[in-house]
């Protein structure tokens, strides 16, 4: 008798975790690689879970392929450690008539990793293959937070093989995906696509898993599973560990199998005595045959709050746009900060940017800053929202912050590293890339929060994201530049260009771009400051003639920062004949020298009336 055939009269006992175990006996390095290693160890919690009444056993290759093995320097080994494992647990099976199925974990979390999706279903169709090889009972595709690499791997391994395919995927809020998506309609959709048996596991504790189960439909032809944590997780002198009572598990897969499920384990936290009380509990009982799920709250989210101006990335589609950054104090004065961004707003531009603590040095918030720009002296303001600062719950928090504040124009940046900074010893967090950040910001723009859970109201952002032109291969940059389109990016801001053929390079490599390109300038103030920048700032890169000509006037800080400008002025004569965007940085609070050029630019416009700018 197959699985599925076993499914059709019986709720079966899954096994629990093995991660939970193994981290138990001090080791917490790379579990699969156990199978190789300690090979006895993992054939011993094999069949501690066989005895303890498990129906059917997953074998130890949870992160067993190419990609997440590379992290331990062991991608060579993907055959023999799912070899092994596969035949670990088919061994522990052998004496009695236990399922052995081959565990598949998701890669995607919330940071969609490094790998394409095509590298991702390439790796696990190599390991997907040795598990087949192995004559397994089935695939378990476990912990898949993405819904679009859960898809797509479901494709791919229907097409290889007719084993029974279970698919879970694990959930931040109850009965609702990372992307929104409504746990009912997400099962569906892993059944039509020919997954054989649907379900959950990972992150939720028991309570939480039978909350999302209750608006879950009986699925036409498939069969429902669920492998909840044994509880939340915990943190006891630094080790990750979950309090649960065990007849509180047990009673729990009682209430699961009356919301229709039939096949029933354990993931985090989850040991041999939870499944022995869960077989017990089970062993009497019949599936469920009828269901009536729970009407899910459809929970109505609101258009957002109109702004009154215009997304910046919509303007400078047709007309001339000026962005100018102007970094908040490092200090607790900010008179003098006040004062230039006035000064820079009424000369006319568009927006006065701050960055989010630059070279990872502190500084006074930029949502601080800007609330004040915006509130007292109604300057619109766009800060910079780096990843390295906060974690997801930091980044989200600040974000809501921010749009309550109506500062809707974003910087969406990944960050110096803190050894850049003043405290190098820092921790740099990048839970995300600035990539993947700009899609969670336009998450928000629909009104779900990164965990996937309703925010009852739309956010409003505009998301310009970063370009660094300053690169040997210019065509690696705008294939970035053309991801980022992907993830959402509305317009790019330049890192300081200080070549004009590098401003024609760029114009001729980007011009096919649906998003606009916002040109950075930043006048030199000393030969010095050229230095620093041109060999020490990571993205800046000054021509030969640049210096040579900064270095003629070392010594006169009057001259050194007119031919700063001068430079500037040459550069901004290519940038505006090309770009309708025009990004000016403003060095050590020198707004002096940016007005200058705010005032150059108005003066090549009057002159150059009527010549097409490249959007």
């Amino acid at each position: 008798m197959g699985l599925l055939e076993a499914l059709k009269s019986k709720v079966l006992t899954a096994d629990g975790a093995m991660g939970t175990l193994l981290y138990s006996y001090g080791l917490d390095h790379c579990h699969e690689e156990m199978n190789i290693v300690r090979p006895e160890l993992i054939e011993k919690i094999h069949s501690e879970y066989i005895a303890a009444g498990a129906d059917v056993i997953q074998t130890n290759t949870y992160g067993a392929n190419v990609i997440k093995l590379a992290r331990y320097g062991l991608e060579s080994k993907v055959q023999e450690i799912n070899e092994a494992a596969v035949r670990l647990a088919k061994n522990a099976a052998s004496s009695g008539n236990q399922f052995v199925i081959g565990s598949i974990g998701g890669i995607r979390g919330v940071r969609k990793n490094e790998a394409t999706l095509n590298e991702i279903l390439d790796a696990i169709r190599e390991q997907a293959e040795i598990l087949i090889q192995g004559q397994i009972d089935g695939l378990l595709l476990e912990t898949y937070y993405d819904f679009e690499e859960l898809t797509e791997t479901i494709k791919m391994l229907r097409d290889l093989t007719s084993l029974p395919i279970i698919a879970q995927v694990s959930m931040h809020e109850p009965g609702v995906l990372q992307n929104g998506m409504l746990l009912n309609d997400a099962l569906q959709e892993l059944e039509r696509l020919g997954a054989d048996i649907v379900g959950v596991n990972c992150r939720l504790g028991p309570h939480h898993t039978i909350q999302a189960f209750e608006g879950v439909e009986l699925p036409q032809k498939a069969f429902l599973s669920a492998y909840p944590n044994a509880s939340l997780l915990d943190i006891d002198e630094g080790r990750v560990i979950y309090e649960s009572e065990i007849d509180y598990f047990a009673r729990a897969a009682i209430q699961l199998r009356n919301q229709g499920v039939r096949l029933i384990g354990g993931c985090c936290g989850t040991t041999p005595k939870h499944i022995e009380a869960v077989k017990k509990q089970l062993e009497k009982l019949t599936p469920l045959e009828e269901k009536q799920a729970k009407q899910q709250q459809i929970v109505s989210i609101q258009e957002p709050d109109p702004t009154r101006q215009e997304p910046l990335h919509e303007k400078v589609k047709r007309e001339r746009s000026v962005i100018v950054e102007l970094d908040t104090p490092r200090h607790l004065e900010i008179d003098g900060f006040v004062e230039g961004a006035k000064s820079l707003y009424n000369e006319g531009a568009d927006i006065i940017m701050m960055a989010d603590n630059s070279l990872a040095s502190p500084r006074i918030s930029n949502i601080a800053m800007g609330s004040i720009l915006k509130l007292q002296h109604g300057i619109r303001t766009m800060p910079h929202i780096t990843c390295r600062d906060r974690n997801l719950i930091g980044l989200q928090s600040h974000l809501m912050g921010l749009n309550a504040l109506g500062l809707h124009d974003i910087l969406a940046v990944t960050g110096d590293p803190t050894k850049v900074g003043d405290f190098p010893g820092a921790t740099s967090v990048y839970d995300v890339s600035s990539m993947e950040l700009v899609s969670l910001i336009k998450q928000l723009n629909e009104g779900i929060s990164f965990s996937g859970k309703a925010l009852r109201k739309k956010a409003n952002f505009s998301v310009a994201a970063a370009f660094n032109p300053n690169v040997r291969v210019l065509d690696r940059a705008v294939s970035r530049l053309e991801k980022k389109i992907e993830h959402g990016a509305d317009y790019f801001i330049s890192q300081p260009v200080y070549s004009s053929e590098k401003i024609e390079e760029i114009y001729e490599a980007t011009k096919h771009l649906s998003a606009p390109i916002y040109i950075g300038i930043m006048p030199l103030t000393s030969f010095r400051s050229a230095e620093f920048l041109h060999h020490e700032v990571p993205g800046i890169k000054l021509s030969d003639e640049v210096l040579e000509r900064m270095k003629a006037c070392e010594g006169d800080k009057v001259r050194e920062a007119a031919e700063g400008v001068a430079i500037a002025k040459e550069l901004l004569d290519t940038a505006t004949k090309h770009f309708n965007g025009i990004y000016l940085i403003t060095p050590f609070l020198r707004y002096d020298l940016t007005i200058q050029l705010m005032q150059y630019i108005k003066q090549l416009d009057k002159q150059n009336e009527g010549v097409k700018a490249n959007v």
